[in-house]
């Protein structure tokens, strides 16, 4: 399974807030067994998708501080149903920030209706622990798309 769950970046101010946003295909591998007859994308997967949003926020800071990695999920609520070929919506604020962990606070909407909320907390991994250079296809996108 694929466990890149963001599409694009709508806007970023690094550190601070992101828009993203995923588009949920009709053949996701999940909707076979959640559930038979009544496909939905897994709560599960909708915290990461909002996790992975609130990461990028974090990595685009222009001081690295070591990957961010989910460290907790503080609270999480879910509202409605996301179904295969919706587009999610995904918006993170970062709330507090030290040198060790950083906090958001998240939201999935799907046509401007919330489905997910939560508050997450990230921890950051030495960055030495990882591969050399490692890309984010969808961060450098947005990127390299915004004036110098």
């Amino acid at each position: 399974m694929k466990f890149l769950l963001i599409d694009r970046i709508i806007a970023l101010q690094p550190g601070v807030s992101i828009v993203a946003t995923r588009d949920i295909a009709h053949d996701e591998p999940y909707f076979g067994d959640h559930f038979p007859g009544f496909p939905v994308v897994p709560g599960v997967l909708l915290t990461e998708m909002m996790g992975q949003a609130a990461a990028k926020c974090l990595a685009a800071e222009p001081v690295s501080r070591g990957k961010p990695m989910l460290a907790r999920v503080m609270d999480a609520t879910f509202r409605q149903w996301v179904r295969p070929g919706q587009t999610v919506a995904l918006r993170a604020s970062i709330t507090s920030s030290q040198s060790r962990f950083a906090t958001a606070e998240c939201e999935a909407s799907v046509e401007g209706k919330v489905v997910a909320v939560a508050k997450l907390m990230f921890a950051f991994a030495p960055a030495d622990q990882f591969v050399p250079n490692p890309r984010d296809d969808v961060l450098e996108r947005y990127l390299a798309g915004q004036p110098k």
